[in-house]
């Protein structure tokens, strides 16, 4: 398959029209690092199988990247038709103008009408300027989907979690990030999709970002948007020696990611990596841990969909009770090491 030559621009969009079949073609961004697929794609694929389910159609992915192989194969068995990939060395790095041109390239050659992906970093600066390219709408942090005619309606979350809104997308493309912890994985299809490269012209690739650097930090521990338990502290930690011993002396017990307030990170206790809120990470594990953390609202945007919450905190009317399914009022620092001890015994 080739792509349009050129620049990617809204050319021959505006005569078009949604209608039923239209509305049901989707693309899925796949997210990936290091050449292994990150989890949260799946969540979009499960946005993508329930529209396909109501409205008929199919979905396809759309692998960006260099030597993605792997990544290709691995989403072949989620119910997808194709999975479309673009290996080329200058997709080496997640710069957003080169993936956003190359995802609206695609968008306009395959007729696409629907573009999802996890909420995320990378898809938060890559699908609205791909949006942008195709002068088309766009929808964040959707949660929810409901066939309404010839189209759709959304719900999203807004006000760091705090209202429910429901929207709708006029013009024959839309494109959507959805919440990872709202949607399931579509479950393992019989038929594994068929493989299809595209072909990348890097001259006309834009260039107005240059690559610098990655600051990563290697941690044996998962990393919290992945993980099955997360703990997390708060500002009840006053040094970055007790935030390890408490938060991450639990974490490694329980096998467990760590996470952080943003009153944590602010102290300079721990790196902006670990925060979890409005203004941090998004998280949804099975079980979540807040030490010492009070639960503004900020905070409670970026987890409050975990499946479990247990909160331990000394102060009774602390916020994070509200939404915490166990909770315990102690003193974290007699609590936890009790905790641990108890743990590492079993």
């Amino acid at each position: 398959m080739n792509f349009w030559p050129g620049s990617a621009t809204k050319r021959g969009w505006s005569e078009r029209r949604p209608s039923v079949e239209a509305l049901s073609h989707l693309l899925v961004l796949a997210e990936h690092a290091h050449g292994r697929l990150k989890p949260v794609t799946l969540a979009a694929a499960g946005f993508a199988a329930q529209v396909c389910a109501r409205a008929g159609g199919t979905f396809d992915f759309l692998v960006l990247g260099e030597g993605v192989g792997a990544v290709a194969e691995a989403l072949r068995t989620y119910g997808a038709a194709r999975v479309l990939v673009a290996d080329h060395p200058a997709l080496r790095e997640p710069l957003a103008d080169k993936h956003a041109h190359l995802l609206a390239q695609a968008v306009g050659a395959c007729g696409v009408t629907m573009v999802v992906a996890a909420a995320s970093t990378y898809s938060k600066d890559v699908l609205p300027r791909a949006a942008a390219l195709l002068d088309a709408g766009m929808l964040s942090e959707v949660v929810a989907v409901q066939a309404d005619g010839g189209g759709f309606t959304f719900q999203r979350l807004m006000f760091a979690g705090n209202v429910l809104g429901t929207a709708t997308l006029e013009g024959p493309v839309r494109f959507l990030t959805v919440r990872p912890a709202a949607f399931a994985a579509p479950a393992s299809a019989p038929g594994l999709a068929v493989v299809e490269m595209l072909a990348v012209e890097a001259v006309t690739l834009p260039n107005y970002l240059t690559f610098q650097a990655r600051e990563e930090k290697v941690s044996a521990r998962p990393d919290a948007t992945e993980a099955r338990v997360v703990v997390a502290g708060g500002r009840a930690l006053k040094t970055s020696q007790e935030f390890e011993q408490l938060v991450g002396g639990l974490a490694d017990a329980l096998g467990a990611a760590v996470g952080a307030s943003r009153a944590v990170v602010d102290a300079g206790l721990v790196p902006n990596s670990l925060q979890i809120g409005q203004t941090g990470k998004a998280v949804a594990p099975e079980l979540y841990v807040a030490l010492g953390i009070s639960g503004a609202i900020q905070h409670l945007a970026g987890m409050k969909d975990s499946r479990v919450i247990v909160a331990i905190n000394r102060d009774p009317e602390a916020p994070i009770f509200e939404v915490a399914d166990y909770g315990l009022i102690a003193d974290i620092h007699q609590a936890v090491p009790e905790l641990v001890d108890k743990l590492r015994r079993r």
